[in-house]
């Protein structure tokens, strides 16, 4: 349940309930993926529906990759990694295992969570830059929530795709 009392219009009680309400969401879209991936075969989690789209595996690579280059030194340095090689992460290379991309994406998360966890309220409106474009914390954050969530639905969409008739509903199924 949100809270919309008094101290929701306060804002560094606001500031509180957005971050708490950030990680909670981050985690959720963690969860959805997860348990999507949950229900992929090893096959499954490369395969393209066509050239011109990405994998399941692609996805959690280049989601991992964002991850690491956004969330390493968040307060301190640019958003965009010199080393990050952003291309390669839409290429599956030798090396490239199902074990070594989940890892990378899990990864991804700790940093994610270990840059959002000791923010506080009054870090919220402080500037960062992502690929020198000033942000507000706040405004870093919501960007990189979008994005994940964007990629969490790919996942989805193609975890579901390839289950068929196994598919497990990730929430309430139809009709119930």
């Amino acid at each position: 349940m949100r809270d919309t009392g008094p101290e929701a219009s306060n804002p560094t009680a606001a500031g509180g309930l957005y971050l708490r309400d950030v990680l909670l969401q981050f985690r959720k879209y963690k969860e959805m993926a997860d348990k999507a991936l949950a229900q992929t075969s090893d096959k499954d989690f490369f395969a393209t529906l066509d050239g011109g789209n990405n994998s399941i595996a692609v996805n959690l690579k280049h989601t991992a990759g964002n991850m690491r280059s956004r969330w390493t030194n968040f307060l301190t340095s640019d958003g965009e990694k010199p080393d990050r090689h952003r291309d390669k992460e839409f290429i599956i290379e030798q090396g490239d295992t199902r074990q070594r991309i989940t890892e990378l994406w899990n990864e991804g998360w700790s940093l994610t969570f270990s840059a959002i966890e000791p923010l506080g309220t009054n870090d919220l409106l402080r500037v960062v830059t992502v690929r020198g474009e000033r942000h507000t914390v706040m405004e870093a954050i919501n960007r990189q929530l979008t994005h994940y969530s964007y990629h969490v639905g790919q996942i989805v969409l193609l975890a579901k795709h390839y289950a068929g008739d196994k598919w497990r509903s990730l929430s309430i199924p139809r009709g119930r």
